[in-house]
């Protein structure tokens, strides 16, 4: 995103000038990656995973996201509780999809950026679908709707405060699906990347795939988009160049290059989780307890004695003594 690349534009805060810095690469700073790679990454997937593939129910394919992949990577225990039950629409579930919505609309908006008049639309719009967001949209309470608002708002205003305007020549894609069928279809990965910059330019990798966090920094950030990675190479073919977390809250994104070593290594994971997605729904076997700080706003916390006591001996090990606050 340099002055050559036609990325650069001028006012630009501190912040949004990071952002052009630390993703942006002229022509001749692209890595270029043989075109066998897709193939090679496809043989391995496919051979690897065939083995498990007549343990699957017939005429019921595997859906794997990068959700279910951190799940079964994580507290095994947590996710095989949160499969079992229905999915269901929220404000913190929603506030994501309604904010793309309204970075997208950004893009080609006519006048001033105003936040809230981007999340009103965005709503309006996604409220008139058929899915089941629309349907949630539809029903849900007027406290319910002013807090998605809300919330949506502060994303999509701290969106345009700190990353650079998009412009139609970068290629900005929201929320962009990616389904990779293996073994016949009977496995299906599947990918939604928040923001996407650029393309590939015949094996010279050109893309940058961006994921929208508030909060702080989660190793499992690197794995999801990582992830994402290998889905856009088998995709297109050719990986992109980057991928990146940006952090809302803080203004800050934090890059990674794709390399032909983490691309193995994503597939690698990926193999494993399957397998033990397979395993844990399919073949009897019994979750294992991760404990850790998820275990604080975890679903199972009542029933989960594990998690209970990883949290009781957190809050024996914060002696208010340390801090000179004891009475």
């Amino acid at each position: 995103m340099s002055s050559s690349s036609g990325f650069r534009e001028p006012a630009l805060t501190v912040a949004q000038q990071e952002v052009i810095d630390l993703l942006g690469a002229r022509r001749e700073q692209r890595p270029t990656f043989d075109q066998q790679l897709r193939n090679d990454l496809y043989d391995l997937l496919n051979a690897s995973l065939a083995e498990i593939v007549d343990q699957l129910p017939d005429n019921q394919p595997l859906w794997v996201s990068k959700n279910s992949l951190s799940g079964v990577h994580g507290c095994e225990a947590r996710y095989v509780a949160e499969h079992a039950s229905s999915f269901e629409w929220s404000v913190p579930l929603a506030r994501g999809t309604v904010a793309h919505k309204a970075i997208e609309l950004s893009m080609n908006w006519r006048g001033e950026l105003n936040p809230g008049d981007l999340v009103d639309e965005a709503l309006a719009r996604l409220e008139e679908g058929i899915d089941s967001l629309a349907v949630w949209l539809q029903q849900c309470s007027e406290v319910e709707r002013a807090e998605l608002r809300s919330e949506a708002n502060d994303r999509v205003a701290k969106f345009l405060e700190c990353f650079p305007p998009l412009q139609p020549r970068w290629v900005p894609v929201t929320e962009s699906r990616v389904r990779i069928e293996l073994c016949g279809a009977r496995i299906v990965l599947s990918g939604k990347v928040d923001l996407s910059l650029g393309r590939a330019e015949g094996d010279v990798a050109g893309k940058v795939l961006i994921d929208l966090k508030t909060g702080g920094f989660a190793p499992s950030h690197l794995d999801d988009l990582r992830f994402y990675a290998l889905l856009e190479t088998l995709r297109v073919g050719t990986p992109p160049r980057l991928v990146a977390s940006y952090y809302l809250d803080q203004g800050k994104v934090h890059p990674e290059s794709v390399s032909v070593d983490l691309l193995h290594a994503a597939a690698e994971r990926t193999i494993d989780g399957v397998r033990r997605l397979v395993d844990l729904l399919y073949g009897g076997a019994q979750p294992r307890y991760r404990p850790g700080p998820s275990c604080r706003w975890c679903s199972e916390r009542p029933r989960c004695e594990t998690g209970r006591s990883w949290l009781a001996a957190e809050a024996d090990a914060f002696d208010l003594d340390d801090f000179g606050l004891d009475e």
